[in-house]
């Protein structure tokens, strides 16, 4: 935390997120009736509210994919990232062929969640015995700059840091966490989803840090910031 004030001068905290079989000290969060984004319900978590979803609280087909707790896609998902079907469903057309959408899904990962709950909660809220998967920074371009920087103080590859074409759900989940499994984790720069832009303030995009690489990178083994490298100027 000295360390959070002195970069980054008092901005937004983290959040994590780790699986479970208990309720990881969170309030379950069910879904309302019709299609809910995960990432609108993330807002209360940034705010202090710890969260847990299991499999049938997500209204969402993506969402339960991408945090593990189903395979299933929605019918006619290649027209729908597409084109659409004329009269019968609007395309989003994020991508250019319903042919392009299939040979994409044939070549995505799949996981399946480890536990029957994901708990959602900001860093200081975090308790002794939470075993956080992945550290997920929702930030501005300065702050975004350093955390690349750290990201990258002890690697020879300059990928270390990567920006998948994925929900926004995957982006923070299902990525990282399969980085995580690694045994050289990169980092997720995202929030590029165009459907989850509404979820999240205007110049903010998110980061996120497998737990692995964040503890690697943290201050006990020097990763520290350069020392020019201090916000809160305007």
């Amino acid at each position: 935390m000295e360390l959070w004030n002195k970069y980054f001068n008092g901005k937004e905290l983290p959040i994590v997120f780790f699986y479970t079989d208990g309720d990881g000290g969170a309030e379950g969060k069910k879904a309302s009736s019709g299609h809910r984004c995960v990432l609108s319900s993330l807002v209360k978590v940034r705010n202090g509210k710890a969260i847990y979803f299991e499999k049938d609280w997500i209204g969402c087909h993506g969402g339960r994919r991408y945090l593990g707790f189903s395979q299933e896609i929605m019918p006619k998902f290649e027209y729908f990232l597409s084109y659409g079907i004329p009269g019968e469903l609007e395309g989003e057309r994020y991508k250019k062929s319903p042919e392009l959408v299939k040979e994409l899904m044939s070549r995505m990962p799949h996981f399946q969640a480890p536990k029957r709950r994901i708990v959602f909660k900001r860093w200081d809220d975090l308790k002794e015995e939470d075993e956080p998967s992945v550290v997920i920074f929702f930030a501005q371009p300065d702050v975004l700059s350093g955390l690349f920087t750290l990201a990258n103080y002890d690697e020879v590859d300059q990928h270390a840091v990567v920006a998948p074409f994925v929900a926004g759900c995957a982006t923070i989940v299902q990525y990282p966490y399969l980085e995580s499994l690694s045994p050289n984790p990169r980092c997720i720069i995202c929030m590029f989803d165009v459907s989850a832009r509404p979820y999240v303030p205007r110049e903010t995009l998110s980061f996120a840090v497998p737990i692995k690489k964040f503890e690697k990178n943290g201050p006990k083994h020097g990763g520290k910031l350069p020392h020019n490298f201090l916000l809160g100027k305007d």
